[in-house]
């Protein structure tokens, strides 16, 4: 696989969606765009019970934004845009009245741990390790922070903030409940996603979409909230400090 994509597969009244990047999936603008726009549609598909969200390879989950995008960031009105990328997927996952599960078989750092958290059912492999990345470049992860704190807690989520050098792994994520479930490989994880989901679809619909938004109630002031911190971060990801270390990067 070279080609960034997107895509869906409905099997049995499960949606499977599906992103990939070939730079350990990171991912651009225009792929974030997609995969929203696909979420809010499998939401609204009758022919669609649960949906997984999951990431080609088989190693990364997601390695979080576009590197590629960041360091061409030029001013505050380019930035918010950039950083709303992972927003509007964050939105879409929360507004979508079916349960994702989320299936993470490798590594995820810093917006694909909002991807993550913002899942109603994550499930992982043991090399699922997490990382918050974003203070290492000045910035921080305040886009994907109130997902990342709704499930860890805030002292968890302040924790990886912090200490943004390094991967906690798949063991401290399901303990701090992230993950529900963490398998020895990929097979396993697979097997046992495909069967939560089949579960799940013998459920009353109705009942699985109010049960949603009683777990998502108090987030309703998200669209706006996210869009406040995607400024955050695009005014940061401007300072001099920011610059000096993304040449550094570079």
């Amino acid at each position: 696989m070279t080609q960034p994509y997107v895509k869906q597969i409905i099997q049995d009244q499960i949606g499977y969606i599906e992103f990939f990047h070939p730079t350990h999936n990171s991912l651009p603008g225009d792929i974030l765009a997609e995969l929203a726009e696909i979420i809010t549609q499998a939401g609204n598909n009758p022919d669609i019970r649960v949906i997984v969200l999951q990431s080609g390879g088989n190693r990364t989950f997601c390695a979080g934004a576009s590197f590629k995008e960041l360091v061409s960031i030029t001013d505050k009105a380019m930035g918010k845009l950039f950083f709303s990328g992972f927003a509007n997927v964050i939105n879409a996952m929360r507004k979508c009245p079916k349960f994702i599960i989320g299936r993470v078989q490798g590594k995820t750092v810093g917006g694909g741990v909002g991807l993550a958290a913002a899942t109603d059912y994550c499930m992982a492999t043991k090399f699922a390790a997490i990382k918050l990345s974003e203070l290492n470049v000045g910035i921080g992860p305040f886009v994907v922070g109130p997902a990342v704190e709704r499930k860890l807690g805030v002292s968890g989520m302040s924790q990886i903030a912090i200490d943004a050098n390094n991967f906690y792994p798949a063991t401290w994520a399901q303990e701090k409940g992230l993950f529900t479930q963490v398998y020895d490989s990929m097979e396993l994880l697979d097997n046992a996603v495909k069967d939560f989901a089949k579960n799940l679809c013998a459920y009353n619909p109705e009942a699985m979409k109010e049960m949603k938004t009683m777990f998502w109630k108090g987030t309703e002031d998200w669209d706006i909230l996210l869009a406040e911190r995607a400024a955050i971060s695009g005014r940061l990801v401007l300072s001099d400090f920011t610059k000096e270390t993304l040449k550094n990067i570079k």
